[in-house]
């Protein structure tokens, strides 16, 4: 298994990774990552794939039984900031639940939150592009992901399922997005809920249960494959590009993720407290499983056409090309992404194009500068996505109606 090394699947290389030649994906290995690795160094070991958030779901489904999403719904649209007190109403389990949640672990850094908004200033655009053209995709070919989005609401109106998906790549990188006048904090509660709502709704569905290996979807494993979908695979791809990264800036941003999955409702034993124990993590939880789906096909090329509609379809070959690149060969053509007459000029124009604009960062208020392009072009894409309203997580009251 080592050979399936990080470079190897998703640094872009051609190698077929954990599918052979007949496309057969290997099995995943036994759990052995140990919890000794973790941000509090110690753990049970069990198997995150049969662990899921037990209190939440117990509540939400609570909320099911009681017919009181919608209102709940309702009552948290307006809780939108991190020190914002409850709104009044709440059921009072749904209510206690998330004044507990809502407190910040004990292992929290407040020097490594304040230092990373300074990295995201800089390089905000790398990373824009990782979560979409890299992330974003890649999670077309995780297969129990792709399952569950193309089965359950979201799948059936995925401008909005990418839309409150953005919202959380936006909000956890704003300044002081764990808080005051942040919002992350609201957004991974909003979407641990949401994440047991699925929980207690997908099993409901036919469609889902015909493909499914799992009996409940999204476990604290499935959380951390899209954990290292997203940081790992964005920290990989950041040394592969060469973007210079100080250690102290590789911390802080290591930590902004690990306070994301706690918040999440990722149990500490299974957040790696190192990049080196990520890695070793990613090796056994994501990198086995890539494989192509048709639901995940489905879902790329619905991806690949929101992208293009936001600016009329003109950039259409180069989203493609962007994508080949972050993806690398082999992903793209599992989820059958054309090839571009961009591809040559993306791979020989971007390496330049970083070398330039970490140069330009020596300038007098170059990163502010760099942040206010970035943030318009932030904006920009939740306007969209959000059809010029506030984006609202909220949890959903049934499964993808087109496959009931």
């Amino acid at each position: 298994m080592d050979g399936l090394s990080r470079r190897s699947v998703l640094w872009g290389s051609s190698a077929l990774g954990a599918v052979g030649a007949l496309g057969i994906v290997a099995p995943s290995p036994a759990w052995s990552w140990s919890p000794s690795q973790s941000v509090i160094g110690a753990g049970t070991g069990m198997d995150p794939k049969y662990v899921w958030d037990d209190e939440a779901d117990r509540i939400v489904a609570g909320l099911f039984e009681r017919d009181e999403v919608d209102l709940v719904n309702d009552l948290l649209a307006g809780w939108t900031h991190n020190e914002q007190p409850l709104p009044a109403g709440l059921p009072s389990d749904l209510a206690a639940f998330l004044e507990r949640a809502r407190q910040l672990p004990s292992w929290t850094d407040q020097t490594k939150l304040t230092r990373v908004f300074d990295f995201y200033e800089r390089r905000g655009l790398y990373l824009g592009i990782l979560y979409g053209f890299g992330s974003g995709m890649m999670s077309c070919v995780i297969p129990r992901e792709a399952r569950a989005v193309y089965y359950s609401a979201g799948g059936a109106d995925m401008k909005d399922r990418i839309a409150k998906t953005a919202k959380l790549g936006y909000d956890i990188g704003t300044k002081n997005a764990f808080g005051t006048g942040g919002q992350m904090v609201v957004t991974c509660l909003k979407t641990r809920l949401t994440h047991s709502a699925v929980r207690y709704l997908l099993p409901k569905s036919g469609h889902w249960k015909a493909g499914a290996e799992e009996t409940l979807p999204i476990s604290q494993a499935d959380i951390m494959v899209t954990w290292h979908s997203l940081a790992t695979f964005s920290r990989n791809k950041l040394d592969a590009w060469k973007v210079p990264m100080p250690a102290a800036d590789s911390e802080a941003f290591l930590h902004l993720w690990q306070i994301t999955a706690h918040m999440l409702g990722v149990k500490d034993e299974y957040i790696p407290a190192t990049w080196v124990s990520a890695n070793d993590q990613a090796r056994q939880v994501l990198d086995p499983i890539l494989a192509p789906t048709t639901e995940g096909k489905a879902l790329a090329h619905i991806l690949l056409n929101l992208a293009a509609e936001y600016d009329g379809g003109l950039t259409k070959p180069m989203l493609h090309a962007f994508a080949r690149y972050c993806l690398g060969e082999q992903i793209a053509t599992w989820l059958e992404i054309p090839k571009s007459p961009y591809d040559g000029m993306i791979k020989a124009g971007w390496p330049p194009f970083i070398k330039f604009r970490e140069f330009g960062l020596a300038l007098p208020l170059a990163p502010e500068g760099y942040w206010m392009f970035d943030e318009f072009l932030r904006q920009g894409v939740l306007f969209f996505l959000g059809e010029g309203k506030r984006v609202n997580i909220t949890l959903p009251t049934g499964n993808n109606p087109n496959y009931s």
